[in-house]
Protein backbone atom coordinates (compact mmCIF):
# COMPACT_ATOMS: atom_id res chain seq x y z
CA UNK A 1 0.00 0.00 0.00
CA UNK A 2 1.60 3.23 -1.23
CA UNK A 3 1.67 6.44 1.10
CA UNK A 4 1.74 8.95 -1.19
CA UNK A 5 -1.11 11.83 -1.61
CA UNK A 6 -2.03 12.71 -4.65
CA UNK A 7 -0.26 15.09 -6.27
CA UNK A 8 -1.77 18.67 -6.14
CA UNK A 9 -0.95 21.41 -8.50
CA UNK A 10 -0.25 24.50 -7.46
CA UNK A 11 0.24 28.51 -7.83
CA UNK A 12 3.03 29.86 -6.04
CA UNK A 13 2.80 33.99 -6.34
CA UNK A 14 5.85 35.55 -6.86
CA UNK A 15 4.81 39.15 -6.18
CA UNK A 16 2.08 41.63 -6.32
CA UNK A 17 2.21 41.69 -10.12
CA UNK A 18 0.31 38.58 -10.52
CA UNK A 19 3.55 36.42 -11.78
CA UNK A 20 3.16 32.67 -10.28
CA UNK A 21 5.29 29.48 -10.49
CA UNK A 22 3.02 26.24 -11.29
CA UNK A 23 4.24 23.57 -8.91
CA UNK A 24 3.24 20.02 -8.46
CA UNK A 25 3.13 18.92 -4.85
CA UNK A 26 2.36 16.08 -2.95
CA UNK A 27 2.78 15.42 0.50
CA UNK A 28 2.42 11.30 1.75
CA UNK A 29 0.12 10.27 5.01
CA UNK A 30 2.54 10.89 8.33
CA UNK A 31 5.39 13.05 6.24
CA UNK A 32 7.32 14.89 8.35
CA UNK A 33 9.44 16.77 5.66
CA UNK A 34 9.37 17.96 2.40
CA UNK A 35 11.80 18.18 -0.53
CA UNK A 36 11.72 20.85 -2.76
CA UNK A 37 12.99 20.48 -5.93
CA UNK A 38 15.56 23.17 -8.11
CA UNK A 39 16.39 21.93 -11.54
CA UNK A 40 18.97 22.63 -13.58
CA UNK A 41 19.35 25.29 -16.44
CA UNK A 42 16.94 24.69 -19.66
CA UNK A 43 14.97 22.15 -17.67
CA UNK A 44 11.58 22.46 -15.88
CA UNK A 45 9.05 20.82 -13.19
CA UNK A 46 8.58 17.94 -15.86
CA UNK A 47 12.20 16.76 -15.32
CA UNK A 48 11.86 13.19 -16.03
CA UNK A 49 15.05 12.08 -13.78
CA UNK A 50 13.86 14.74 -11.02
CA UNK A 51 10.39 13.30 -11.18
CA UNK A 52 11.95 10.00 -10.70
CA UNK A 53 13.80 10.83 -7.58
CA UNK A 54 11.11 12.53 -6.25
CA UNK A 55 8.85 9.46 -6.62
CA UNK A 56 11.35 7.55 -4.39
CA UNK A 57 11.45 10.21 -1.68
CA UNK A 58 7.69 10.21 -1.74
CA UNK A 59 7.82 6.00 -1.43
CA UNK A 60 10.22 7.21 2.07
CA UNK A 61 7.42 9.15 3.16
CA UNK A 62 8.96 12.37 2.14
CA UNK A 63 6.95 15.29 0.49
CA UNK A 64 8.03 16.90 -2.60
CA UNK A 65 7.25 20.05 -4.65
CA UNK A 66 8.78 20.29 -8.14
CA UNK A 67 8.45 24.15 -9.34
CA UNK A 68 9.37 26.04 -12.43
CA UNK A 69 12.07 28.45 -11.66
CA UNK A 70 10.24 30.54 -14.76
CA UNK A 71 7.11 31.81 -15.46
CA UNK A 72 5.79 30.06 -19.33
CA UNK A 73 7.01 33.23 -20.98
CA UNK A 74 10.10 33.21 -19.60
CA UNK A 75 11.08 29.69 -20.27
CA UNK A 76 10.23 30.54 -24.08
CA UNK A 77 12.67 33.73 -23.90
CA UNK A 78 14.88 31.31 -22.69
CA UNK A 79 15.17 28.88 -25.38
CA UNK A 80 15.61 31.28 -27.47
CA UNK A 81 18.44 33.15 -25.59
CA UNK A 82 19.54 31.21 -22.52
CA UNK A 83 18.95 34.89 -21.03
CA UNK A 84 17.87 33.19 -17.33
CA UNK A 85 19.02 30.10 -16.84
CA UNK A 86 22.63 30.95 -16.01
CA UNK A 87 20.96 33.93 -13.43
CA UNK A 88 21.56 32.48 -10.36
CA UNK A 89 20.33 35.19 -8.61
CA UNK A 90 16.98 35.18 -9.78
CA UNK A 91 16.35 31.61 -9.59
CA UNK A 92 17.94 32.37 -5.67
CA UNK A 93 15.40 34.58 -5.29
CA UNK A 94 12.23 32.92 -6.50
CA UNK A 95 13.08 29.84 -4.44
CA UNK A 96 13.59 31.99 -1.43
CA UNK A 97 10.17 33.04 -2.22
CA UNK A 98 9.07 29.38 -2.65
CA UNK A 99 10.39 28.32 0.96
CA UNK A 100 8.51 31.76 2.35
CA UNK A 101 5.84 30.31 1.08
CA UNK A 102 5.76 26.93 1.69
CA UNK A 103 6.30 28.15 5.68
CA UNK A 104 2.81 30.21 5.42
CA UNK A 105 0.88 27.77 3.22
CA UNK A 106 -1.62 25.43 5.52
CA UNK A 107 -0.70 22.10 4.09
CA UNK A 108 3.08 22.71 4.59
CA UNK A 109 3.77 25.18 7.22
CA UNK A 110 4.64 22.01 9.68
CA UNK A 111 6.80 20.71 7.54
CA UNK A 112 10.68 20.30 7.97
CA UNK A 113 12.18 21.70 4.61
CA UNK A 114 14.81 20.17 2.09
CA UNK A 115 16.57 21.31 -1.29
CA UNK A 116 17.47 18.49 -4.02
CA UNK A 117 19.23 20.93 -6.61
CA UNK A 118 20.25 19.90 -10.18
CA UNK A 119 22.96 21.33 -12.09
CA UNK A 120 22.61 25.41 -11.70
CA UNK A 121 19.82 24.63 -9.42
CA UNK A 122 22.29 23.20 -6.84
CA UNK A 123 23.56 26.57 -6.50
CA UNK A 124 20.33 28.55 -6.29
CA UNK A 125 19.43 25.73 -3.64
CA UNK A 126 22.90 26.51 -1.60
CA UNK A 127 22.89 30.34 -1.61
CA UNK A 128 18.78 29.98 -0.65
CA UNK A 129 19.80 27.60 2.24
CA UNK A 130 22.20 30.59 3.07
CA UNK A 131 19.26 32.61 3.46
CA UNK A 132 17.63 30.49 5.33
CA UNK A 133 19.25 28.91 7.57
CA UNK A 134 16.68 27.93 10.14
CA UNK A 135 14.46 27.30 7.88
CA UNK A 136 16.52 24.73 5.52
CA UNK A 137 17.21 21.01 6.97
CA UNK A 138 19.12 19.61 4.39
CA UNK A 139 20.41 19.67 0.80
CA UNK A 140 21.61 17.23 -1.91
CA UNK A 141 23.49 18.33 -4.88
CA UNK A 142 23.04 15.88 -8.50
CA UNK A 143 25.39 16.79 -10.62
CA UNK A 144 25.60 20.58 -9.21
CA UNK A 145 27.30 23.72 -9.53
CA UNK A 146 28.12 24.19 -6.35
CA UNK A 147 31.07 26.45 -7.50
CA UNK A 148 28.24 29.27 -8.76
CA UNK A 149 27.53 29.72 -5.07
CA UNK A 150 31.15 30.09 -4.53
CA UNK A 151 30.27 33.74 -2.37
CA UNK A 152 27.79 31.71 -0.14
CA UNK A 153 29.29 28.14 1.02
CA UNK A 154 31.05 29.19 3.90
CA UNK A 155 27.85 30.69 5.44
CA UNK A 156 25.64 27.57 4.58
CA UNK A 157 23.88 25.68 8.01
CA UNK A 158 22.05 22.69 6.34
CA UNK A 159 23.74 19.14 6.06
CA UNK A 160 24.64 19.11 2.32
CA UNK A 161 24.95 16.12 0.38
CA UNK A 162 26.91 16.63 -2.95
CA UNK A 163 26.68 13.47 -5.51
CA UNK A 164 28.68 13.28 -8.70
CA UNK A 165 28.76 11.21 -11.38
CA UNK A 166 32.18 9.47 -11.56
CA UNK A 167 32.66 9.62 -15.09
CA UNK A 168 31.65 13.31 -14.98
CA UNK A 169 35.74 14.91 -14.78
CA UNK A 170 35.35 18.54 -14.95
CA UNK A 171 32.18 18.55 -12.19
CA UNK A 172 33.94 16.43 -9.99
CA UNK A 173 36.86 19.12 -9.72
CA UNK A 174 34.03 21.96 -9.15
CA UNK A 175 32.44 20.31 -6.45
CA UNK A 176 35.70 19.29 -4.53
CA UNK A 177 36.50 22.99 -4.40
CA UNK A 178 33.51 23.72 -3.24
CA UNK A 179 33.10 21.05 -0.76
CA UNK A 180 36.41 22.32 0.66
CA UNK A 181 34.37 25.48 1.53
CA UNK A 182 31.29 24.02 3.19
CA UNK A 183 31.43 24.22 6.73
CA UNK A 184 28.70 22.81 7.39
CA UNK A 185 28.18 18.92 8.35
CA UNK A 186 29.02 17.24 4.26
CA UNK A 187 29.52 14.56 2.37
CA UNK A 188 30.68 14.22 -1.57
CA UNK A 189 29.95 10.47 -2.76
CA UNK A 190 30.73 9.87 -6.40
CA UNK A 191 28.79 7.61 -8.29
CA UNK A 192 30.49 4.87 -10.06
CA UNK A 193 30.06 5.22 -14.29
CA UNK A 194 27.59 8.02 -13.93
CA UNK A 195 27.85 10.80 -16.44
CA UNK A 196 26.34 14.02 -15.62
CA UNK A 197 23.33 13.13 -16.12
CA UNK A 198 23.07 9.72 -14.51
CA UNK A 199 21.27 7.91 -17.52
CA UNK A 200 23.72 5.13 -17.32
CA UNK A 201 21.37 2.24 -15.91
CA UNK A 202 21.05 1.88 -12.26
CA UNK A 203 22.69 5.54 -11.93
CA UNK A 204 19.56 7.62 -11.29
CA UNK A 205 18.67 4.68 -8.56
CA UNK A 206 21.54 5.11 -6.32
CA UNK A 207 21.16 9.04 -6.35
CA UNK A 208 17.72 8.14 -5.64
CA UNK A 209 18.68 6.17 -2.42
CA UNK A 210 22.08 8.41 -1.45
CA UNK A 211 19.26 11.42 -1.61
CA UNK A 212 16.38 9.46 0.43
CA UNK A 213 19.19 8.11 2.74
CA UNK A 214 20.51 11.86 3.88
CA UNK A 215 16.83 13.50 4.39
CA UNK A 216 15.20 10.76 6.24
CA UNK A 217 18.31 11.33 8.87
CA UNK A 218 17.78 15.21 8.39
CA UNK A 219 14.04 15.09 8.94
CA UNK A 220 14.18 13.27 11.80
CA UNK A 221 12.27 14.04 15.24
CA UNK A 222 15.01 14.82 16.69
CA UNK A 223 16.05 16.97 13.71
CA UNK A 224 12.92 18.97 13.84
CA UNK A 225 12.87 19.84 17.67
Amino acid sequence: MTRESAVTAVAIPMDDRGTDLDGDLAIPIGATGLVVFVHGSGSSRFSPRNRAVAASLRDRGIGTLLFDLLTEQEEMQDNRTAEFRFDIELLRKRLVVVTDWLSQYERTAGLQLGYFGASTGAAAALLAAADRPGRVRAVVSRGGRPDLAVDALGDVMAPTLLIVGGADDIVIELNQQAYAQLRCEKQLVLVPGATHLFEEPGTLEKVSGLAGEWFARHFSPAAGR
